[in-house]
């Protein structure tokens, strides 16, 4: 008689041997430009801490203070008894730095998006969305009972034609898109697909998880970066990549976040954030507020650190963010390459299928205000002589 679970050592064996195993890497030490993983100190270029947020001391004393005052946990779900003054505070402070009526947290990026779009779009609803959004938006389609349809990455003349031939039956119309792709470090066409939304009278969500604290002024984000503030119906963001905290955000109009607080299943069935996270949050977004000295940081380290690779021959895709891509094709080679990266003492991890398309592997850089220019060139330096050493230069 067979091992029930038979199936899962079977596919286990087949992620070794394709390549596509990921070994998981356990850090010993607060985030930052260096980490210690495993007993051994590295130069970190895997963290979405853009910002340097994750262990900056202001932070960690609003956590501490409200610790202190307001306990460990809510107790509760937002909608019953677990809805603080804290929450409420964060949200102030979200719409005001985003120049939006209101804002809903809700406990993570991935939830916020599960939670809206399962909220907008109903069975008589169709959903329009990028071929290489993220996951959390594709499994956020996934929970509705709306038709999908997927139109070509980046494309908005595209999206126009599926419109056109899908979107004339249906009782209410959806885009929905990424605003800044975190595995090709690429931005939607936002101006193109505004317009194109106003049009067709769909709504328009983004998900802006990669634009909060890198685009825009002071790092609002995407739709501050081009222009469109009052144009994007739905921004989603996370304040756990460059606000260096954890948490999901919806931003828009009261009327929304409204909504989102009667049907959004995350908040409803699923517990508050702690007060320590959400305090620290608020001190992320005044300090965001109060100064663009990192953001500025930020965009100046990854300007170097591309050009050198470029002039090394590397190929980073086509990146328009500090999210570097190093192209390297092979899932095999990509994970040789990691390993041979982390014991040179940098920590880059290689992506491969699923969360990339097949063929498309690669290291993933991510470039931090944290990294000193000694940091980079130190980096630099590692990816030319194992680069030459398999043979990619």
């Amino acid at each position: 008689m067979g091992n029930k679970f038979d199936f899962i050592t079977d596919e286990l064996q087949q992620l070794r041997d394709s390549g596509l195993y990921n070994q998981i890497r356990t850090i010993e030490s607060a985030q930052g430009a260096w980490l210690v993983i495993e007993g051994k100190r590295v130069l970190n270029l895997c963290s979405n801490n853009y910002l340097g947020l994750a262990n900056q001391s202001e932070l960690k004393e609003a956590a501490r203070k409200a610790l202190e005052e307001l306990g460990v946990g809510p107790g509760a779900v937002r909608s019953i008894a677990g809805t603080m003054s804290i929450h409420l505070e964060l949200e102030k402070a979200l719409a005001r730095f985003k120049h939006v009526e209101d804002a809903l947290s809700f406990q993570s990026g991935i939830n916020a998006n599960f939670g809206t779009i399962a909220a907008l779009a109903g069975a008589d609803d169709a959903i329009f969305t990028d071929e290489l959004n993220h996951a959390s938006i594709i499994d956020g389609c996934r929970l509705t009972k709306a038709k999908r349809f997927i139109y070509p990455h980046g494309d908005a003349k595209g999206l126009r034609e599926v419109l056109e031939k899908e979107g004339k039956s249906v009782k209410k119309k959806l885009i929905v898109t990424d605003g800044v792709f975190s595995m090709d470090g690429d931005l939607a066409p936002l101006p193109e697909i505004a317009k194109i939304a106003e049009e067709y009278e769909a709504i328009l969500m983004v998900d802006d998880a990669h634009g909060e604290g890198v685009l825009g002024d002071h790092g609002r984000g995407i739709a501050d970066h081009f222009g469109l503030q009052g144009r994007v119906d739905v921004e989603m963001g996370t304040m756990s990549k460059a606000f260096g905290v954890v948490g999901g955000y919806i931003a828009g109009s009261k009327e929304l976040t409204e909504y989102l607080r009667q049907r959004a299943r995350p908040f409803l069935f699923s517990s508050a954030v702690t007060p320590a996270d959400v305090a620290a949050c608020i001190a992320a977004v005044k300090l965001l507020e109060s100064s663009d000295k990192l953001v500025k940081k930020l965009w100046a380290n990854a300007r170097y650190f591309k050009e050198g690779m470029k002039s090394l021959g590397f190929d980073t895709g086509h990146s328009e963010t500090p999210i570097t891509p190093v192209m390297l094709g092979d899932a095999s080679l990509a994970r040789n390459f990691s390993k041979r990266l982390f014991e040179e003492k940098i920590f880059g991890m290689a992506i491969g299928y699923p969360t990339v398309p097949m063929g498309k592997a690669r290291i993933r850089v991510m470039i931090s205000a944290a990294h000193t220019q000694e940091d980079l060139d130190f980096a630099l330096n590692r990816f030319e002589s194992v680069g030459k050493e398999l043979k990619v230069l």
